[in-house]
């Protein structure tokens, strides 16, 4: 493992509004960046009540401001929902503004549902144009060619980094395809994890962007004093998750004592399934379940990622996860 990093949703707790998950989001990207986190990223969701991070690249902006050294980016950006000239344009003026520590992850699926699909695209194409919208994205990011008759101001020249996001083989395969850092969704679509690393790594191709394949996997995490807290903590985001497939998504409910009373048996079992790469417990415990992790995958990256309704409480998670994750990198290297 060559970094560690952090992925952030912007959660919105019960009790609380967008406006404070936004504050929220700020605090946390800045004690990421005291803790050695090597990226900060957002993700683009929409019609989600929990989660304020629809407008991504204004609050990867936002955050950037905030924030001095970390890598800051979008992980990622649903290239179907936009044009790409104007995803070029957007990352070009944040690169521009914050030279060297912007990324691009781009995704395939719409991150909602159809209805608000439609209302952002207006006009959907049948036909699925995402490897050629990802190809003229990136020529937005050279260096500009003379005649160009489209050309990305801001963004020609800035050479954003891409990376292709997935949780399928379809994304593993395109960014093998174009020689481009790949992140598996592994935090809440685990089932190909393991099919798509091994698809990326033995069919990449050199190119003038990366020599060899880098992969990144995701990874939940709730850590805090005890087993017991930990495990009381994460049950906030278990009931967000089920509600989400149940088609009732709401703000990120409160933990509760007994998650088995309020999720049902079958609805349990596709969550436990969904979020069971995941590090949960103690620091101690963390520690461990994070090693198994990283020994079993072998990922270039890790991002970690986790909602929990109590800031201080996500705070100390992800403090403690630094350190581990800290401490597992030294020891490795050692």
């Amino acid at each position: 493992m060559h970094h560690f990093s952090l992925l952030d949703l912007s959660p919105v707790p019960e009790g609380s509004s967008t406006a404070q998950a936004l504050a929220n989001t700020v605090a946390l990207a800045q004690l990421a960046e005291a803790s050695g986190y090597h990226r900060f990223w957002l993700a683009e969701h929409h019609n989600m009540p929990g989660i304020a991070s629809a407008a991504t690249p204004i609050v990867i902006g936002h955050v950037a401001a905030a924030t001095r050294t970390i890598r800051i980016g979008a992980g990622g950006i649903m290239l179907p929902n936009h044009a790409p000239l104007i995803v070029a344009e957007q990352f070009g003026t944040l690169e521009t503004l914050y030279p060297g520590r912007i990324d691009l992850g781009l995704g395939r699926a719409p991150g909602t549902d159809m209805a608000t699909a439609r209302a952002l695209r207006r006009h959907m194409a049948p036909e699925d144009s995402f490897p050629q919208d990802v190809v003229e994205l990136m020529t937005y990011f050279d260096t500009p060619t003379e005649g160009a008759a489209v050309r990305a101001i801001p963004g020609e020249g800035t050479h954003v980094p891409v990376w292709i996001l997935g949780s399928s083989l379809y994304g593993a395969q395109l960014a093998a395809y174009l020689g481009l850092p790949y992140a598996f969704a592994s935090h809440f679509a685990p089932a190909m994890l393991e099919e798509a690393l091994e698809t990326y790594r033995a069919t990449f191709r050199p190119s003038r962007f990366l020599a060899q394949p880098y992969a990144m996997m995701a990874a939940g995490v709730c850590a805090a004093e005890t087993d017991a807290e930990a495990q009381f903590l994460r049950t906030s985001q278990m009931l967000a998750f089920a509600r989400l497939r149940t088609g009732k998504p709401g703000k990120l409910p409160r933990p509760v004592a007994d998650i088995d009373a309020h999720i049902p048996a079958p609805v349990r079992a596709g969550v436990d399934h969904a979020l069971s790469v995941v590090a949960v417990g103690s620091p101690v415990t963390v520690r461990r379940e994070l090693a198994t992790i990283l020994d079993r995958y072998q990922p270039d990256e890790l991002m970690v990622t986790g909602m929990i309704h109590d800031h201080a409480a996500r705070l100390r998670s992800f403090a403690i996860a630094a350190d581990a994750l800290t401490d597992l990198s030294q020891a490795k290297a050692a």
